[in-house]
């Protein structure tokens, strides 16, 4: 996994001593990561060291294999102000996120996917966008300013899943969250405030818990704030299957609309 573009803004970097409680949580939830979650730790370590504020890791290991466990856990021995939690069975990426951004106690909180498609400078832009002031700050794939980095190899896996991405997110939009273009980028960053009103009330442990924590969000008068990033796709494709989750999104569509409905997450 190669990481084109890695500055992060001089402000991010030493020269102050850094405060003994940590501004930024960044929460990796992961299932079965192996190789791809070596990297991305080590990536977050070295991102980190250059930060002027304490930063915490939190692991939410989604019941992985052993392998995956083992590299969790040997990061934590060896690294400062990193925790892994553990799901004793495979409960969901919703379910892990929603338990690491609890678990977190940085004045702001961002998650990442284990395979770190957008590597530190992106999570800079989030944070900025929380230090001025919005309470949710999201990655957004699909406005003008944003790219995407990948090799040609994928292009035409990439074009399926974009014009799939395009009509589930029109569709969101119809149904659900007007004004959001992209709801499911894994890369979203939430206030300490903002992290505990929404994931104390998501309900949803699939992919579609982005769905909800935006209208949980957007229903509690949350300032949320869509920003460009550089997307990096090297890898393999990704672990969405169209044809087995897409259903399941769409029902999760009807799902947080009637729980929207109901006042559950009053």
């Amino acid at each position: 996994m190669a990481f084109v573009e890695t500055h992060v803004p001089d402000r991010y970097r030493p020269g102050v001593p850094k405060p003994a409680t940590p501004l930024l949580s960044i929460v990796i939830p992961t299932w079965n990561g192996g190789r791809q979650l070596s990297a991305t730790l080590t990536h977050m370590r070295e991102f980190r060291t250059g930060l002027e504020f304490q930063t915490e890791i939190v692991i939410v290991d989604d019941c992985s294999e052993r392998s995956t466990a083992r590299i969790a856990g040997d990061f934590a021995d060896d690294n400062e102000l990193t925790v892994v939690l553990r799901n004793e069975r495979n409960r969901g990426k919703g379910h892990a996120v929603a338990r690491g951004m609890l678990h977190a106690s940085g004045a702001y909180r961002i998650f990442v996917d284990s395979d770190l498609a957008y590597p530190s400078s992106q999570i800079a832009k989030l944070l900025l966008a929380l230090e001025a002031g919005s309470d949710v700050a999201i990655a957004c794939r699909v406005l003008p300013e944003s790219r995407y980095v990948m090799s040609p190899t994928f292009f035409h896996y990439l074009y399926t899943r974009h014009l799939m991405s395009r009509l589930f997110n029109r569709l969101a939009q119809a149904v659900l969250l007007p004004g959001i273009l992209d709801t499911q980028a894994g890369l979203k960053g939430f206030s300490a405030r903002a992290a505990q009103i929404v994931f104390s009330r998501q309900t949803l442990s699939g992919f579609g818990f982005d769905l909800e924590c935006l209208f949980v969000a957007r229903l509690h008068g949350l300032k949320i704030e869509q920003v460009p990033v550089h997307f990096y796709y090297s890898d393999e494709p990704s672990t969405i299957s169209f044809a087995r989750h897409g259903a399941r999104m769409m029902m999760d569509l009807v799902r947080v609309r009637r729980n929207g409905v109901r006042g559950i997450y009053a």
